[in-house]
């Protein structure tokens, strides 16, 4: 088992983060949606905490923030509380993660809780579109598959799937602990080990290496009558350990980092379109994506996507201008540092790394490999990722099959 800490000396509290190298990716089909429920059972009463309510009250009464999550490839357990509490809080996140009871009447009641959460998700189609998406590039596989399941394998798991998945998921070798804010590091690691004794060892089961190719655009459209079309238009990246990422993030600062990026000052200043729009590069340990996002009218979704292709094509063939790239390299930086103020923020940062398998780089190291980039290198990045046979268009809104606008997605 590995073990982070980060000091933050005067802060005044205390994060205990512990992740798991295992998510939706890890599952077959016909257990699709089991990482995202084990996480919620972990919280309907464990060993030493036998009652359902027993984890919240104490939690709750601690005046700690505290919840889990869960990915394509970890989970995620935390309780983030004053400095003075982090015996308390250590206890109660190791028991969770170490002790959980899976009792059959509380599995078929949060069964309901997660139909209802997956109906809620279909209910929104600024994140629902996400999954349209992934199933687009990724297809019936599990980089495909959305990370809750569908309701019907939902309601068809007992307690003998929760048992043998984390048994074969959550051991020593795939568990980090990571704990941030006023500690003192030392008493800490010794705290940690203390606590996590009881971890299972064993071999870590495996996940099938994602099958990630392209020959022609594609997209995918799920109609939903919505007064806007939600978009995601992207192209395919790399993973996570190639060294051409910092590019992408300077790239997807440029098209929408900030409201003086050039998608925000096309489709909101010029155009008086859409209220949000994103562009990021995410990138996964056998694979990547960089995409752009907005929400817009129903009527001049076209416009839009020619407006964000011609974007990709000017990329492609003008070099961006010193002041643009030093303001974007500032803005990147500057958001960064911002976003790691709070020791759950840091816990994050760190332990994520950690967990995907590759080297730990501090804030002030990412912050060299973004400084790094050049003119030359975002030119050569734009040409090479933006070409037409990559473009994949994914989308939710009245339109009926997304057809009409494949005669929209041509580059040069």
């Amino acid at each position: 088992m590995r073990m982070i800490t980060v000091p933050m000396a005067d802060n005044p509290t205390v994060t205990v983060l512990v992740l798991v190298e295992t998510g939706s990716k890890y599952e077959t089909k016909a257990k699709n949606g089991l990482s995202h429920f084990l996480e919620h059972m972990c919280f309907k009463g464990t060993t030493n905490r036998p009652n359902t309510s027993d984890l919240s009250k104490e939690l709750d009464g601690l005046g700690c923030e505290y919840n889990a999550f869960t990915g394509q490839e970890y989970t995620g357990y935390y309780a983030k509380g004053k400095a003075a509490d982090f015996p308390k809080l250590l206890d109660v996140i190791a028991d969770l993660y170490l002790n959980p009871l899976f009792k059959d009447d509380e599995i078929e009641k949060e069964k309901g809780v997660i139909v209802d959460e997956i109906n809620m998700y279909d209910d929104l189609p600024m994140r629902k579109v996400h999954e349209v998406w992934m199933t687009l590039l990724y297809g019936d596989q599990p980089a495909g598959w959305p990370i809750a399941g569908e309701r019907e394998v939902v309601r068809a798991m007992t307690r003998k799937d929760f048992l043998a998945y984390r048994k074969a998921h959550y051991i020593a070798l795939a568990t980090t602990v990571i704990v941030t804010g006023n500690i003192d590091a030392a008493q800490a690691f010794k705290d940690i080990a203390k606590k996590f004794k009881g971890v299972t060892e064993g071999k870590k089961g495996g996940k099938k290496k994602t099958i990630d190719k392209q020959v022609a655009p594609a997209i995918a459209a799920v109609h939903k009558e919505t007064d806007q079309t939600h978009f995601i238009l992207g192209v395919r990246t790399f993973p996570i350990y190639d060294e051409r990422n910092p590019i992408l993030s300077v790239l997807s600062g440029i098209l929408g980092s900030g409201m003086s990026s050039r998608l925000f000052r096309k489709l909101r200043d010029e155009m008086g379109v859409g209220y949000y729009v994103n562009a990021r590069n995410t990138a996964f340990t056998d694979h990547g994506y960089f995409s752009v996002s907005a929400g817009v009218a129903n009527a001049r979704m076209e416009e839009v996507l020619q407006a964000v292709l011609v974007e990709f094509e000017t990329l492609k063939h003008e070099l961006v201008s010193d002041e643009e790239i030093a303001k974007v390299k500032e803005h990147l930086v500057g958001m960064m540092y911002l976003g790691l103020e709070s020791s759950d923020d840091l816990a994050e940062y760190y332990g994520i790394q950690e967990v995907m398998r590759r080297d730990i780089r501090t804030p002030k190291e990412k912050e060299r490999l973004i400084r790094a980039v050049t003119a030359e290198d975002i030119r050569m990045m734009a040409r090479k990722i933006f070409t037409e046979k990559n473009l994949n268009l994914a989308l939710i809104g009245p339109a009926k099959d997304g057809e009409e606008f494949k005669k929209v997605l041509v580059l040069n």
